[in-house]
Order: C-alpha cells, then sequence, then structure tokens
C-alpha cells in the first residue's frame, strides 16, 4: 500500500527543462511562459543577463533577462546558484516589470549562492574581446570574468553581500532593495518537489554555446544543457521528468564562430527580415541558415531530449523550397558525429535534403491536420530523423499561436 501511495504520489507532478537546442533565440521565453500556466515555479539555473528571452501577450512585449519568463503567468520564480547576477540590471528589470503591471514581491527567489557580477568584470569582458585575435562576439555583460572569479575562488556571493554590502561598494545602495529576496533555493526547491510541485528549469542560450560541448572557443561560459539544471539548481537527477528541446525550424546564430548552413543571400535576408531576427540583449542582426538536422541529432545525445517544440515555422510560409540539412562532408568523407574543432566544422560541406515550400499562412491552423500537407512533411521529417516525437509546433510570435501534439505535463 504504501508503495502505491509513493508511486501514485510521483505520478501527480512534473519536472521540466527546457532546453535550446541550437545557439540559442530558439523561442524559450515563449515556451516557457506557455508552459508555465501548469507550473507553480519556474527556474533558472544557468547564465546572466546576457541571455534574451522576449514573451508576447496581445499588445504587451515582456523582454527578460535575468527574471524566468513565468514572471509573465504570475508564478514563482528562482533564480538558481549557477546564474550570474548583475545587481542594477536587476533591479531595473524588476522596476520595468512593476511598470507594466507585473509584481515580482512574493514571487522572486535569489540563491544565497549566486555569484554577482561587478563592473569590474563588465570591464575586463570588454577589453578582453578588444584584444582577442579571433573575437567570440561577447554581450560584454562580464559573465565570462565572473564565472572565472568563482572558479577561482574570488567571486562574491549573494550570502557573502548581503552578510557585508562593504564587499562591493558601488552596489550598497541595492543592499535594502535586494536582501528580502535571497535564500536558500536549494532547500526551497527540494521542498517544492517533496510537496509535488510542477516545476520548469529554464534554459538560457542554446547546446552549442555549451562551455565544454558548443563550438569552443565561440561558446558562453556555462553549462547550457539539460544536466545543469541540477548543478545550476542544487536538485538530483532523478528529479528530472522530460527534457523538452526547443528547435526553431530554421538556424540562426549571434556573434562568431562556424556556421555551415549560414545563408549568405537573399534567402537569408529573408529570414532575418520575416523572423525579426535581432537580439533580444544586443540588438544585433542574427545570422541565418536551414535548419541543421545534424547539430539536432547531437542536441538529442548530450540533453537527453524526449520531445521537440518546433519554433517559428510560420517564417518559413513564403518560401518555394526549403532545405534541411541531414550531415557533413569534410575532406570528401560524411562525419559520423558532431565535431569538436572550429576549424573543421568551418569547411564542411552540408549534407541538404531538399523540401517543397507550402507557401500559404498558417495562422487559421488549430491542430496538426490543417497544416499544409508539404508542412506536415517537414515536420514528419524532423521527427523520423531524430526520432524524437514533436509536441508543440510555434506558428506565431504570441503567447497562444500554437498546435498542441501532446500535452507535456501528462
Amino acid at each position: 500500500m504504501l508503495k502505491f501511495r509513493l508511486l501514485l504520489f510521483l505520478a501527480i507532478f512534473m519536472n521540466i527543462v527546457i532546453i535550446g537546442s541550437q545557439w540559442g533565440d530558439e523561442g524559450k521565453g515563449k515556451i516557457v511562459d506557455y508552459l508555465s500556466e501548469k507550473a507553480e515555479i519556474t527556474v533558472r539555473f544557468q547564465g546572466g543577463n546576457n541571455a534574451g528571452h522576449t514573451v508576447i501577450i496581445g499588445s504587451d512585449i515582456f523582454k527578460l533577462h535575468h527574471i524566468p519568463s513565468g514572471i509573465c503567468q504570475n508564478k514563482i520564480c528562482v533564480l538558481g546558484n549557477g546564474v550570474v547576477i548583475n545587481l542594477p540590471f536587476l533591479i531595473t528589470e524588476i522596476k520595468q516589470l512593476q511598470e507594466k503591471g507585473l509584481s515580482v514581491k512574493d514571487k522572486l527567489f535569489i540563491s544565497e549562492k549566486a555569484h554577482i557580477i561587478t563592473q569590474k568584470h563588465q570591464d575586463i569582458d570588454k577589453k578582453q574581446e578588444e584584444n582577442r585575435s579571433n573575437k567570440v562576439g561577447t554581450t560584454g555583460k562580464g559573465i565570462g570574468p565572473c564565472y572565472t572569479d568563482k572558479v577561482s575562488r574570488f567571486g562574491v556571493r549573494m550570502i557573502d553581500f548581503i552578510n557585508n554590502k562593504d564587499l562591493i561598494p558601488e552596489y550598497s545602495q541595492y543592499y535594502d532593495l535586494i536582501k528580502s529576496f535571497i535564500i536558500d533555493t536549494t532547500y526551497f526547491l527540494n521542498k517544492a518537489i517533496r510537496e509535488g510541485k510542477n516545476i520548469i528549469f529554464e534554459g538560457a542560450q542554446g547546446t552549442f554555446l555549451d562551455i565544454d560541448h558548443g563550438t569552443y572557443p565561440y561558446v558562453t561560459s556555462s553549462n547550457t544543457i539539460s544536466s545543469a539544471a541540477c548543478t545550476g539548481s542544487g536538485i538530483a537527477p532523478k528529479h528530472i521528468n522530460k527534457v523538452i528541446g526547443i528547435l526553431k525550424a530554421y538556424t540562426t546564430r549571434v556573434g562568431n564562430g562556424p556556421f555551415p548552413c549560414e545563408l549568405n543571400n537573399d534567402i537569408g535576408e529573408f529570414l532575418v527580415n520575416e523572423g525579426k531576427e535581432f537580439g533580444t540583449t544586443t540588438g544585433r542582426k542574427r545570422r541565418c541558415g536551414w535548419l541543421d538536422l545534424f547539430m539536432a541529432n547531437y542536441a538529442v545525445d548530450i540533453n537527453g531530449i524526449d520531445y521537440w517544440v518546433i519554433t517559428k515555422l510560420d517564417v518559413l510560409n513564403k518560401l518555394e523550397e526549403i532545405n534541411v540539412c541531414i550531415g557533413y562532408e569534410y575532406e570528401n568523407k560524411k562525419l559520423i558525429s558532431y565535431p569538436s574543432l572550429a576549424n573543421i566544422l568551418e569547411n564542411v560541406k552540408p549534407i541538404y535534403k531538399k523540401f517543397n515550400g507550402w507557401k500559404t499562412s498558417l495562422e487559421n491552423c488549430k491542430t496538426f491536420k490543417d497544416l499544409p500537407i508539404e508542412a506536415k512533411e517537414y515536420l514528419n521529417f524532423i521527427q523520423e530523423f531524430t526520432n524524437i516525437p514533436i509536441a508543440i509546433v510555434s506558428i506565431g510570435p504570441e503567447r497562444n499561436q500554437n498546435i498542441v501534439l501532446k500535452d507535456i505535463w501528462s
């Protein structure tokens, strides 16, 4: 009887990790917001204000950099120990949300173990980028130098600052504003899990910007893959029930680094303009190219992806022909795994499969059956090639412009 009750208890809650499966900018903000309707808590577990998640609700546009997208559903939001915090930026973001009618009072909690980004970190970041021969394309937000100090054991954590605000004199003015948000989030989250609450763990950036598994050195300074949800929040791997990979219907990248499927032509410009591909954080124009399923399969392996959410399918509406990358050739040999060397990636030849475009709007499609046959063929191929089912297809930027194939919470 006890075992039966335990199994019943485990079945009534879900902990989900949302991961970007490309180089970021896949539309995680919209999807986290949409899925947060059935969650009690949303958690950011890595990165800093170099992230940019956009949520569109009617005429309101929310651009979030620190605070999880679940705030737009008035959910409890947690910044875990793996996040690095820019205090003045965070205070500004809180005020901007308040101006739009969203209060973080009793809804925002910050890990006492999270490290603080200082002005010194930002200055170092910009100087290092200026002096690099192979420029990474950093946002200049001080993220890398802050993580460097953390790993070198010279960093200042939230709990250190709360116990002695003179550790960062230039931020002492924020002490009274921030101290009420600081808690032991590891205890808080594990207690929530024991109580059977639904939790979303929201990744920042994307798989291929991961410091270990991305296109090094053109990566961010933290682990962006699904396993980082555990180390960056203090929960055990056994508590993760599902990993959802967000996959844009084409591929984009901000900053420098190899991009095998990049389109430096009219189609690339079309994707930029039709998809409004400009960075939420930097405003920089994104590089655009065809969907790369060789990349996607690598993302499946290292994240343990259970379901895809396909975003921005509607951006392809006007194209007569659409290509999908299904492999790479290097020096006349087909690669069997994703290469670790940037100079190899810069010289691979993508292998493409061609699809007919659907050349019609998707705005009136409510179910998968409503989609044009060409769009269904495109989506079915993604599922077959990656052996991962699609749960949701986003066909527009607003919260509810989605076709749901599978209830992720079930």
